[in-house]
């Protein structure tokens, strides 16, 4: 496997976007926790987010707001740190992108979306990143470490 192979897991298959094309990210924020990467998403969503369906109902958010908690915490926990943070909006909804300082890759771990039966010093946000996005990428960096990209939906 090359250093930029991609490893896709996760739910697949999404049509291509219609509509308008993906809004551009604000100018990187420095993203040091969980705690401040979700102040930043739901500013970001709040402020840009627009659809002929409304704003995201209370259940998308939350989901979208779970899934950047485990994808800052696995990168802190188990990826040498945050190493950068990008989230872009699409007609679909929202897409994260997550580097870290680590080149292990979480594929296979639990499988996609599947629970572990028990709990075996790992956590349940690999799984729950795969159940809860509709696209997950994960793309080693040949600079070293790795991003993580999903894409979670607000529609």
């Amino acid at each position: 496997m090359t250093p930029t192979e991609r490893h896709p897991t996760g739910h697949h298959g999404t049509a291509p976007a219609t509509g308008p094309p993906a809004r551009a990210a604000r100018p990187p924020v420095a993203i040091t926790s969980a705690a401040a990467a979700r102040r930043h998403v739901r500013s970001f969503v709040g402020e840009r987010w627009r659809s002929p369906a409304g704003p995201p109902t209370e259940e998308a958010m939350i989901d979208l707001l779970l899934v950047v908690s485990e994808l800052v915490t696995n990168a802190v926990r188990h990826g040498g740190g945050i190493a950068g943070f990008d989230v872009t909006l699409t007609p679909e909804g929202a897409r994260l992108s997550v580097r870290d300082y680590s080149a292990a890759v979480p594929v296979g771990l639990h499988g996609p979306g599947a629970l572990p039966r028990v709990h075996e010093g790992s956590g349940y946000g690999w799984p729950l990143i795969n159940r809860l996005s509709r696209e997950v990428d994960v793309e080693r960096r040949t600079a070293g470490g790795k991003t993580i990209s999903v894409l979670v939906p607000l529609a």
